[in-house]
């Protein structure tokens, strides 16, 4: 159950950010012209020039210079021109970076974390939609693979954080979902098993730079198994994240 997810939610991400990269914006030289060099750096050499009043499309950004297609030539432009360019409406280009700010208001965020669940390597995808600058919810999916037995997970739940514009903020969060169970090999004598599991969340993220964070966190899960008694098992996890 949980393979398929993780590779759905990759799969999202992929389309989104294939998607973020086909949506090329359209800029028009203000300069009297437009360097194109072949290499992102003024050591590399410039092989065409666009003049005023062209349109040019932004393919992507490496640290300070450009990538624009023009002229079915692809070649980059400096940061410092780029400045000069304008929107297609005429006003002067908004190229600024992603900060801190825009993390607050952002719509997606989705990363991987590693970590450990009940004395098990556990890795996690998840996917986290903006409901409000406080408020997200979040889909994850984990495999935590251990001696005795492998567990499959996917769960939903709503996540509050505290303070979004601070650079590193607390998080908590409570949510459910279910666990698949399946034992080793050589305990062929116990079946797989599918219980639901509850779970409650504290955590902190750290800004890094544009679009990156590193988030930390320990999840409380309550595994509601059809026998008398429940299970309990304590997550550990860290990773990276990205925001779009």
């Amino acid at each position: 159950m949980a393979r398929w997810l993780v590779l759905l939610v990759l799969q999202f991400l992929a389309i989104t950010v294939a998607q973020g990269a086909s949506e090329h914006r359209q800029l028009v030289v203000a300069d009297p012209y437009l360097e194109l060099h072949t290499g992102p750096g003024r050591g590399y050499p410039v092989f065409y020039v666009a003049e005023r009043g062209v349109t040019v499309d932004v393919i992507k950004q490496r640290t300070d210079w450009y990538l624009v297609s023009v002229a079915h030539r692809e070649g980059w432009v400096s940061r410092e021109q780029m400045m000069a360019t304008l929107e297609v409406t005429g006003q002067p280009a908004d190229l600024k970076e992603p900060t801190l700010a825009d993390l607050a208001t952002r719509r997606w965020e989705g990363g991987v974390m590693l970590g450990d669940f009940g004395g098990a390597s556990l890795i996690s995808i998840f996917l986290g939609y903006g409901i409000s600058q406080h408020l997200s919810a979040e889909l994850t999916v984990s495999d935590a693979l251990g001696n005795i037995s492998n567990q499959e997970l996917a769960t939903l739940g709503l996540v509050h954080t505290f303070a979004p514009e601070w650079r590193l903020s607390p998080y908590f969060g409570v949510g459910a979902g279910y666990i698949h169970t399946s034992p080793s090999a050589t305990l062929v004598q116990v079946r797989d098993r599918t219980d639901q599991i509850g779970y409650a969340q504290v955590g902190v993220r750290m800004y890094l730079t544009r679009r990156f964070l590193a988030r930390a966190e320990y999840r409380n899960n309550s595994i509601f198994t059809s026998r008398n008694n429940n299970e309990a098992a304590d997550e550990w996890k860290a990773g990276f994240a990205f925001f779009f």
